[in-house]
């Protein structure tokens, strides 16, 4: 008997139905604030983790908010870098993400919303990720870890290397989802895996490249795609990545690039999962990652 995939199941089907109702209206000529909107909705369709405490607060002048599990350690607070190759995306539409995240880790955890393209281009949101996090240390909150996702993986990444340019306090850890972090996307899984990752295309993520570099920008630049620059002296990484995401080159070129400066990075691959698949809660497997990221942080 065959063992049944992930992707053969009740719960991944309702993922790539509700990915093809949304992807369809996109493409159907909605403008770029419909889609917004539209993504906000549908990544923030779910509950979450309806127990955890939200509390909207200002930082470095843009809107943030924490999310506060109950018995949770507000002392130990993780920085979150959201997705959505940094034209969309929100707290609004990771704030389930971020919820169950605060769950998972019984910690609390700090979303923000970053200057999004084609309004503001590179290195717009790259600035404002280092000036959230450089208004935390200041303040005596370093975060005990950045975390990101897709786009928001490049921010973690580039701020913590910032960070460690600027002399600032480092965190203990990064934790990575499915990031992004090659911009000039020459990894083999953006073409070997294009047809199976249901939620993002390369087509797709070239667009949104060159929208946020403009034309003054190289996709290659380490400033852009922080896989390409100095990881020496970096914390431990953790990266969590589906076996069908297309950036998936991305994660091992991460730890073959660290490894080379005696730096740590632990990737483990989920089979059959698409892209930053942990923004859908009704999948077991992005349950079983966020519970296995918990732990690796309560470790710290």
């Amino acid at each position: 008997m065959t063992e049944a995939l992930p992707m053969d199941s009740p719960a991944f089907a309702r993922v790539r139905a509700r990915i093809a109702a949304a992807t369809s209206a996109w493409a159907a000529g909605m403008t770029l604030a419909e889609i917004r909107d539209s993504f906000e909705a549908f990544l923030g369709a779910g509950e979450g983790a309806p127990e955890v405490v939200r509390t909207p607060l200002p930082l470095a002048g843009l809107p943030a908010c924490s999310f506060d599990a109950p018995g949770g350690d507000a002392a130990r607070a993780l920085l979150y870098c959201h997705g959505g190759g940094f034209q969309i995306g929100s707290i609004r539409s990771h704030a389930g993400l971020m919820a169950r995240l605060a769950a998972a880790s019984g910690m609390r955890v700090i979303g923000f919303d970053y200057r999004l393209a084609p309004e503001h281009r590179f290195p717009a949101a790259h600035d404002d990720a280092f000036a959230v996090y450089g208004a935390l240390v200041e303040a005596g909150e370093t975060p005990l870890a950045l975390v990101g996702d897709s786009a928001g993986g490049a921010l973690a990444l580039g701020t913590v290397m910032r960070a460690r340019d600027a002399g600032l306090a480092l965190p203990k850890a990064l934790v990575l989802l499915s990031p992004w972090l090659d911009l000039a996307m020459s990894g083999e899984s953006y073409t070997a895996l294009a047809e199976k990752d249901i939620f993002s295309r390369p087509e797709q993520l070239r667009a949104m490249a060159r929208t946020y570099l403009g034309r003054d920008n190289r996709p290659d630049d380490p400033a852009a795609s922080p896989v390409k620059g100095d990881l020496a002296g970096l914390p431990p990484m953790l990266v969590h990545a589906g076996g069908h995401d297309i950036t998936l080159d991305d994660s091992h070129l991460l730890a073959q690039r660290a490894a080379e400066t005696g730096g740590r990075v632990a990737v483990e691959v989920f089979p059959g999962m698409c892209h930053h698949f942990q923004v859908f809660e009704e999948l077991p497997e992005a349950a079983q990652s966020l519970a296995r990221i918990g732990a690796f942080l309560r470790g710290l």
